[in-house]
């Protein structure tokens, strides 16, 4: 045999940027960043170049002015007097108040649907069509502007509900009112209250925090007890029910603060020409809710459909086989092989929910558009500042969104040995 010395490692000549293939993918990656960051600055350099000549300079100073605008909506104290700012975490914390209700509602519906598709009933498997064909297809500010006009026409006033016999009633044993000016819904009271952890002007509830306590701990006590079954599973071949020590260790200590605290629901009150003692929801807040979840909620009962249907019928009759009913094979068969195929568009629809949250200016509903892009840009006149702090803070909820759903994608996706 004869050894060429060298022939495998030949001595790096520039040429090889271009004509070696082992180089030649770093080279062109090279290139293209060089290009996208001259691109980048001659786009920078330009704007400031425009800002300069129209007397303008880029500058966030506005951000700590005073606002001097009220917004309905808060999740946190806020009044005109004061900045920006605070103004804009208002709208960001709107933005995200109604993006994680609509992809909650959103999921729920979308699975129940989906499955309904499904169904061997003829009537209910069209009746679900017609919903998912009828509304993926209407533009959603559509649907937002229908909602809106059924909330303010058909919807009535708060003073409808006076009286021995009211013109109007309210639903849900009496706890729900909704009017066209605003829903009136339950709070929550405490007979017991234990205080509160003051952080300026927001403080937060030692109840909440004995709340999120007991159910981390619940998460920690199931994910160990689970890594025990398994153990005993992998030694005797038989695994130990845990359902209900996992149950208990979620309710028992939910219920015991429950008791503890004294938590109990305050329904709403007609008191004068308005409802007191619960919480007035703003209409523009429930309307683009309702809208997103209908919305969103047809595209991913389709993206569940087509995850079921891509699990193979023999799974389905090798549960039939051992005995497990339909339900049973649905939820323990089916769907957990179908999320390997339903989350990954599933992330995207979360991502366009939270981005078509900015229709809200539709509705006069104050989000991170109505606050930052809307009132504050056109009290300050910084458009340009705005524009690139609102593009900033979507691209950053976004990516923090992709990550969390990949990351519950790579622990859901199927495992090759």
């Amino acid at each position: 045999m004869v050894a060429y010395t060298g022939a495998d490692n030949p001595p790096f000549r520039l040429s090889m940027l271009i004509y070696d293939r082992r180089y030649r993918s770093l080279t062109l990656q090279a290139i293209v960043f060089i290009l996208v960051m001259l691109a980048a600055s001659w786009l920078i350099d330009n704007t400031l170049r425009n800002l300069s000549a129209m007397g303008k300079t880029l500058s966030f100073d506005f951000l700590f002015r005073r606002a001097g605008y009220d917004i309905p909506q808060q999740l946190i104290p806020y009044n005109s007097d004061d900045t920006h700012l605070r103004a804009t975490v208002i709208g960001l914390l709107n933005t995200l108040l109604v993006s994680v209700l609509g992809c909650i509602a959103a999921t729920v519906l979308g699975v129940i649907v989906g499955v309904l598709r499904l169904s061997s009933n003829w009537l209910i498997a069209r009746l679900m069509t017609v919903y998912v064909e009828v509304f993926r297809n209407i533009p959603l500010l559509l649907w937002i502007l229908v909602c809106l006009a059924i909330f303010t026409e058909v919807m009535p006033p708060p003073n409808a509900y006076r009286g021995e016999n009211p013109a109007a009633s309210m639903i849900l044993f009496d706890t729900i009112a909704p009017t066209n000016r605003y829903t009136a819904i339950p709070s929550i009271g405490m007979t017991n209250p234990p205080g509160t952890i003051s952080l300026g002007r927001e403080g937060i509830s030692w109840a909440f925090v004995a709340f999120v306590v007991a159910i981390a701990a619940a998460f920690v006590g199931r994910r160990l007890l689970r890594s025990r079954a398994q153990r005993i599973q992998d030694r005797t071949g038989k695994r130990p029910t845990t359902w209900w020590i996992s149950l208990a260790m979620f309710a028992l200590p939910v219920l015991f603060l429950t008791w503890y605290f004294g938590l109990h629901l305050i329904p709403p009150v007609l008191r004068g020409f308005n409802f007191a003692d619960g919480i007035n929801l703003d209409n523009a807040l429930v309307v683009l809710w309702l809208a997103l979840t209908l919305y969103t909620g047809a595209f991913i009962a389709e993206i569940v459909r087509a995850g079921i249907l891509a699990v193979s019928k023999g799974q389905t009759e090798a549960a039939f086989a051992l005995g497990l009913r339909p339900r049973r094979t649905m939820s323990l068969v089916v769907l957990p092989q179908a999320l390997r195929v339903i989350v990954p568009p599933l992330i995207s629809q979360y991502l366009n929910l939270t981005k078509n949250s900015s229709l809200a200016i539709a509705v006069g509903y104050m989000d991170l558009r109505g606050t930052l892009g809307g009132t504050t840009l056109n009290q300050t006149g910084r458009e340009m500042e705005a524009m690139v702090l609102m593009m900033g803070i979507y691209l950053a909820l976004s990516l923090i969104i992709s990550a969390g759903m990949n990351i519950f994608n790579a622990r859901v996706k199927l495992k090759e040995r």
